[in-house]
């Protein structure tokens, strides 16, 4: 019985690493997409910091993905938080300027 319950339950954090793996990636790609002077006009940091944080926490957050650190190691969670505030901070106000990254023709997006 408590045999089942740990791997229930380690199923489950391993669902819950692999949902954040995908929001660090999300994340990148978003930033990787975004013109480099939004950054400094929405008052963030550079676009080159952003992805570089982005980058990393991807990275590690596959490595707690993937079993290679263990879930409750806080380095996957310091990458959960990055790409959390990148989603929740800089791409609204990116957003808000106009820096969505598409193409803009003569009277706006297209």
């Amino acid at each position: 019985m408590a045999g089942s319950i740990q791997s229930g339950l380690g199923l489950f954090f391993w669902g819950l690493a692999i949902i954040a793996f995908l929001m660090e990636v999300f994340a990148l790609v978003d930033a990787v997409r975004r013109p480099a002077q939004a950054f400094p006009a929405a008052g963030k940091q550079s676009k080159k910091m952003w992805t570089i944080i982005l980058a990393i926490a991807t990275v590690f957050g596959l490595a707690g993905a993937g079993g290679i650190l263990s879930i409750l190691d806080i380095i996957p969670v310091v990458s959960f938080i990055a790409a959390v505030i990148y989603l929740a901070d800089v791409r609204p106000a990116l957003k808000a300027i106009g820096g969505g990254g598409g193409n803009m023709g003569p009277y706006g997006r297209w």
